[in-house]
């Protein structure tokens, strides 16, 4: 696990992610042309789970499912 501090409207927070899921966010963050933290920050406004660490991997999750990117099935 990996934790990052980071400030999210106006207060601090950290979140412990796995490194592969970091890896994920900065990609979706440069695809997206904006800081790790103001995905971050978005992620936390729409989140529909208390726990902003899952709702990150959510995020990461439905992005790889959206974008069509994973593993090779074949």
């Amino acid at each position: 696990m990996e934790k990052r501090s980071l400030s999210i409207a106006g207060h601090r927070t950290s979140i412990a992610l796995e490194p592969e899921f970091w890896a994920a966010l900065d990609a979706m963050a440069k695809e997206d042309g904006q800081p790790l933290a103001a995905l971050i920050r978005s992620i936390d406004g729409s989140r529909a789970t208390a726990n902003l660490s899952s709702a990150a991997r959510l995020a990461v999750l439905a992005w790889y499912q959206t974008n069509s990117i994973g593993p090779s099935t074949g």
